[in-house]
């Protein structure tokens, strides 16, 4: 029970990896303030985590890449809750198209939801933090696109590199205050939409797994566990790191040769 008593803000938590993050937290006694734009499915997320853990969830519609959302839904929180103990800045999109055809509107989309938003939920809840005086742990999203990428995810991309230096920034600011800030870049992750939109495709999966060591696909799940680690006192002298869930992938300079029994199983 390593968060008991604690209470953490998950942006983009009402499904996918902000879920699997809200839901491990929970698992550890954590308070759990969710933070997206998907109304319905944000107040089913925190009902049934409620029930399921026993902890005092909430749920808080707000555009993160918007500071008067922002600061108007934090302050609503820190009245809800007491304070903040924990950050995690999780909430983005995808948006797909070669680089010579991306309309600026799509890129400053991006830009705004991806990187943005984790400069303004930062800064309003850093301040708190330091107001408050008890330290505190800021985890942001960033991704294996910052070390490898593709021609038809470039404001992506480019909003994940900003991600992992802005996390650097952000934790060099904070450290004499006792707030440690670090993030954790996914590989390919299983959710709700590509397990059957595009993985459910075997020969889509297969080309994927080429590319993974580990011959599976990740699940949300594997992603909190390490944001759970980078928020608790088990990485207590660790602040500025990224850390890489990806099975191995952005290591990887060669083909996985995939067997058929391999692949019913990812």
């Amino acid at each position: 029970m390593r968060m008991k008593g604690k209470n953490i803000l998950v942006t983009g938590a009402a499904r996918s990896i902000g879920r699997a993050c809200a839901e491990r937290f929970a698992e550890e006694g954590g308070n759990i303030a969710i933070v997206d734009m998907l109304e319905e499915a944000g107040q089913e997320t925190a009902a049934e985590i409620a029930e399921k853990y026993g902890v005092k969830t909430a749920f808080y519609k707000c555009n993160v890449g918007l500071k008067v959302e922002v600061d108007t839904t934090i302050e609503k929180v820190i009245e809800d809750f007491g304070h903040i103990d924990v950050l995690v800045s999780n909430a983005g999109i995808q948006r797909r198209g070669d680089f010579l055809d991306v309309t600026e509107e799509v890129f400053d989309e991006v830009i705004q939801t991806n990187l943005k938003s984790m400069y303004l939920v930062g800064q309003k809840v850093g301040k708190h933090m330091v107001a408050r005086g008890k330290g505190g742990a800021i985890v942001n999203m960033s991704s294996t696109s910052v070390r490898m990428t593709m021609p038809g995810i470039s404001p992506y991309a480019t909003s994940k590199g900003g991600v992992k230096t802005l996390t650097n920034a952000m934790a060099l600011s904070l450290a004499p205050h006792g707030i440690r800030v670090n993030a954790v870049g996914p590989g390919t992750i299983l959710t709700d939409l590509s397990r059957d939109g595009l993985f459910s495709d075997p020969e889509a999966r297969r080309k994927v797994l080429t590319r993974i060591p580990m011959r599976r696909l990740g699940e949300g799940r594997d992603v909190a566990g390490p944001v759970l680690f980078l928020a608790s006192e088990d990485s207590a002298y660790i602040t500025g790191e990224t850390i890489y869930v990806d099975g191995g992938r952005s290591g990887l300079n060669y083909n996985v040769e995939i067997p058929d029994d391999i692949l019913e199983k990812a």
